[in-house]
């Protein structure tokens, strides 16, 4: 399995994924502030991958702190919630993972804990957000296989995998388990402009795995879908609103449009950690603009003229009404979304 993002003693390692696939070079980060601008830059990036990142930092920052008493080590660790809050707006597991590192520490100085034992405590929590992370993305892997048939070619868009979670993957964790049940699949990789993390970092992924892909540009999937050689589309999301409406890579609302108009099952993996029940629908998700440099320039050429404007939203929402289904790791959860969602974190388990 990839080894995404690591801590070691008073370090936190990541795969540099701007570098991928080109060269596998790994990023130490000695500090939070390192580890914020890690999650800004993109060096990590995958909505689970980003919230256990912010939790391995902000356990980091407060390992490293000077204080002795707990007023000011309190002081310190909001501030450094605060700077991973303000990375990157769209992915809710980034929120998700400070509030739980946020209540960790309230229910330890409540305790009456010192600062040393707070500052064991908030590692041991990070580490539990990463493994928690890499055991639901099996188990939603394993529930999702069973819409996969036993021949069947999938299309995704963007990266949804290993790199993008704390290990095997979210829609790519869907692709994997299938894989490993014998089924035999093939996979196409939007390319994912601009960032193209379909054709640098899938790709880069299932053909380390042995499994069959073929790149496509963004703008091939309807016609495909049109042959009928596509069987299932299955992505992975970055905040899914209460009612079902799915924020994730720009794009892949128009693969949602398209699967619909062919009769294609649209499904979206993610953690439970993903789902955003205080968002109403996708209205309510703020949507991060990114550096119009991403779309003007591939590495050091410019590819538009000067003038031209740009804009570079990072992602899109699909309505609820495209989407077959929500796969967890409690179960593939269907419409009314409003109301499967909901029973998602009251159920321990629910079938497909």
């Amino acid at each position: 399995m990839l080894p995404t993002i690591a801590r070691e003693g008073d370090t936190v390692v990541m795969i540099d994924q701007r570098k991928l696939p080109a060269e596998e070079v790994y990023v130490l980060c000695k500090t939070a502030a390192e580890v914020a601008r890690a999650i800004k830059t993109m060096v990590i990036r995958g909505a689970p991958a980003i919230g256990v990142a912010a939790a391995m930092g902000i356990a980091l920052g407060m390992r490293r702190s000077k204080s002795t008493g707990t007023q000011k080590f309190a002081a310190e660790f909001h501030k450094t919630c605060e700077l991973m809050a303000a990375t990157r707006p769209t992915a809710v597991n980034l929120f998700w993972a400070i509030e739980r590192m946020r209540r960790t520490f309230a229910a330890s100085a409540q305790a009456g804990a010192s600062v040393d034992q707070i500052k064991d405590r908030l590692d041991q929590e990070a580490q539990a957000i990463h493994d928690e992370d890499v055991a639901a993305c099996r188990a939603l892997g394993a529930f999702g296989a069973v819409v996969v048939p036993e021949v069947a070619t999938i299309l995704t868009h963007c990266n949804a995998g290993a790199l993008a979670t704390a290990g095997y993957g979210t829609a790519l964790g869907v692709i994997r388990a299938a894989v490993e049940q014998g089924k035999r699949v093939a996979v196409l990789a939007d390319e994912t402009r601009p960032f193209l993390q379909g054709a640098r970092l899938t790709a880069w992924e299932l053909v380390r795995d042995g499994i069959q892909t073929t790149v496509i540009t963004d703008s091939m999937a309807g016609a495909i879908m049109r042959t009928g050689h596509i069987d299932l589309v299955v992505v992975g999301a970055d905040r899914i609103a209460a009612n079902g409406d799915t924020a994730n890579k720009i794009g892949t609302y128009t693969v949602a449009v398209l699967a619909r108009q062919h009769g294609i099952p649209f499904y979206v993996a993610a953690p439970l950690s993903t789902i955003d029940l205080s968002t109403p629908d996708g209205t309510g998700i703020p949507i991060e603009e990114r550096n119009p440099r991403e779309v003007t320039h591939m590495g050091g050429s410019q590819l538009i003229p000067g003038g031209a404007l740009v804009r570079n939203p990072a992602f899109d929402v699909t309505p609820h009404e495209f989407i077959a289904g929500i796969i967890t790791e409690r179960g593939i959860f269907r419409p009314p979304y409003d109301e499967s969602l909901k029973r998602a974190f009251e159920v321990e388990t629910v079938g497909s």
